[in-house]
């Protein structure tokens, strides 16, 4: 256990659990509770685990599994240990609900689709803050996936297959991330629904409209490593980039340039 231990890693936070159980539980257990710490990051702190990632689990198992619902309770039992140790706010096992049997394409269809998930609005924001990091992280992993490949001797690259497996493991959080906030719906103080606005994050195409010429501006937010205005690329870290990045369409923002302070309309946003 790492030095604060109220905040574990989710390799530590396994290791952890499986010590608390009796040799038998431990031995049938550690495989199936080692895969989900190793698919979500195994560095991971337990802590940034969020409803989505544990809603979206057991699509990952197969029905035809003859051990589908003991390993699906096996997680469960591991993260009510999580909650009782204090390292999650909230029970995450309650998200982790057993997918039903197909029955028919259309049952098929709709079992595909994201499922819905209500967050507050700072919940939101942090997912969406979460995602941008993500996606800095697959450029990174791209980058140790190319570096690992360039060793010839492929007879045991030990580093290009971790390099391969943490990049399948971030593109597995995007992908999850960018379906949850699809279909989230915002919970009030109040605990009413109301439809999420749409606001800008890296990797976002922005058209502003300058409310003094009328002239429009459109560009890709990104982040500052990526950056290339030749292909309209801006960084978030750039005075129009700071103006815009989790700003509504139909918003005005200001722009403090050389030349004074100019004034936009958020015109669109696409994702």
């Amino acid at each position: 256990m790492s030095s604060n231990s109220q905040s574990p890693n989710l390799g530590e936070a396994a290791t952890h659990f499986l010590v608390s159980l009796p040799p038998e539980k431990r031995e049938a257990s550690q495989q199936e509770v080692y895969k989900f710490a190793r698919w979500y990051g195994w560095e991971r702190p337990f802590a940034e685990l969020r409803a989505p990632y544990i809603a979206n689990y057991a699509e990952r198992l197969s029905l035809s599994d003859t051990d589908y619902a003991k390993k699906l309770e096996l997680i469960r039992t591991f993260l009510i240990y999580a909650k009782k140790e204090g390292w999650s706010k909230s029970n995450l096992a309650i998200h982790l609900k057993t997918k039903k049997a197909k029955t028919s394409a259309r049952s098929s269809y709709h079992r595909d689709l994201p499922k819905a998930v209500s967050l507050t609005q700072q919940g939101y924001a942090e997912l969406e803050t979460e995602l941008a990091t993500l996606k800095d992280k697959r450029i990174k992993a791209i980058d140790e996936v190319r570096q690992a490949a360039a060793d010839k001797d492929f007879r045991e690259n030990a580093p290009l297959e971790a390099a391969r497996e943490q990049r399948g493991q971030i593109e597995g959080q995007i992908r999850e991330l960018e379906e949850a906030l699809k279909s989230a719906t915002i919970i009030d103080k109040e605990g009413k629904e109301r439809e999420v606005t749409l606001t800008s994050n890296v990797g976002d195409h922005i058209t502003l409209r300058d409310l003094a010429s009328d002239e429009e501006l459109s560009f890709r937010l990104v982040s500052p490593n990526e950056v290339d205005p030749t292909k309209g690329k801006i960084s978030i870290a750039s005075p129009i980039g700071k103006a815009v990045i989790g700003r509504s369409q139909g918003e005005i923002v200001g722009v403090t340039t050389p030349a004074g302070k100019l004034h936009y309309e958020i015109e669109q946003i696409e994702h």
